[in-house]
């Protein structure tokens, strides 16, 4: 398993602490205090975000198991930024609040330095993966050198 500096995991908390406030402070407001003719997609957005900086929060306490929510924050931001940004910037039609969604995106960048990359090869690329069927009761697992009879 790759070893991850106290250091690093320092940086993780203090990325998922970010995260966790910033969302808490913006994105529960809107959640708790909405009107009744809310439109559907703002509600799913804020709902998303706000289980988000939940798991943020657990992230201060277990950074490392944490880390698929910076990463689904790193994609989903990514994605938006090419797919959305992007177009819309090219065609010079982006509009204040798409400029403000751009720069909350950016921030995004500062993730980048903090995830434990060689961590994240060894545990989620070259791990092998859970197993796909259930195992035979029958089957004992052998210690090395032995042989079924």
């Amino acid at each position: 398993m790759a070893d991850v500096s106290l250091f690093r995991l320092y940086a993780l908390r203090g990325g998922y602490l970010l995260i966790a406030v910033g969302l808490a402070s913006t994105i529960w407001p809107l959640l708790l205090n909405h009107s009744p003719t809310w439109p559907l997609m703002n509600g799913v957005v804020c709902s998303l975000l706000a289980g988000v900086s939940v798991l943020a929060a657990v992230g201060i306490r277990y950074p490392l198991q944490m880390l698929p929510v910076l990463l689904f924050e790193l994609a989903w931001k990514t994605i938006w930024l090419t797919t959305v940004a992007l177009p819309l910037w090219s065609a010079n039609a982006i509009d204040a609040r798409a400029m403000e969604t751009v720069r909350d995106c950016v921030l995004a960048v500062v993730l980048i330095p903090l995830i434990p990359w060689r961590y994240v090869l060894a545990n989620y690329v070259r791990k092998p993966g859970d197993r796909w069927r259930r195992v035979d009761r029958r089957e004992t697992i052998l210690a090395p050198g032995e042989s079924r009879a």
